[in-house]
């Protein structure tokens, strides 16, 4: 029998390097989440990163959590930044996701008409 053959020292052995396997791909597709959904690179920054991580992955992967600080800084896609998103109207949520949120000193600029009824405005496009 096949079981019959295998001591317990290879048992452990082979269970850790599973667990290890398992924690490296892990890394790696945290790594890619991040690198996918990090706004402040570039097309090319993330083309190349991703070569990186394709070629090398153990150290792409360690390279990239210690250049690009990963764990250590709010991270764009947060569940704050999720939430700062939801209080905004849908037209306000479009022009927030552009980068140009129409806002006063006050706070989001509120469009309503005589009768107090929301009104749209245009797209600057």
């Amino acid at each position: 029998m096949v079981l019959a053959d295998i001591g317990l020292g290879q048992l452990i052995w082979t269970t850790f390097f599973l667990f290890i396997l398992a924690a490296l791909v892990w890394v790696f597709i945290v790594v890619v989440r991040d690198l996918f959904r990090n706004r402040e690179l570039s097309g090319w920054a993330k083309a190349g990163w991703l070569v990186a991580l394709i070629l090398v992955p153990l150290l792409g992967s360690i390279v990239y959590i210690i250049v690009r600080g990963l764990w250590l800084g709010p991270v764009v896609g947060t569940a704050e930044d999720a939430a700062a998103r939801a209080q905004l109207t849908p037209t306000e949520f479009e022009r927030h996701d552009r980068g140009i949120a129409d806002t006063t000193e006050t706070g989001p600029v509120d469009r309503r008409d005589a009768a107090g009824r929301a009104t749209e405005q245009p797209h600057d496009h």
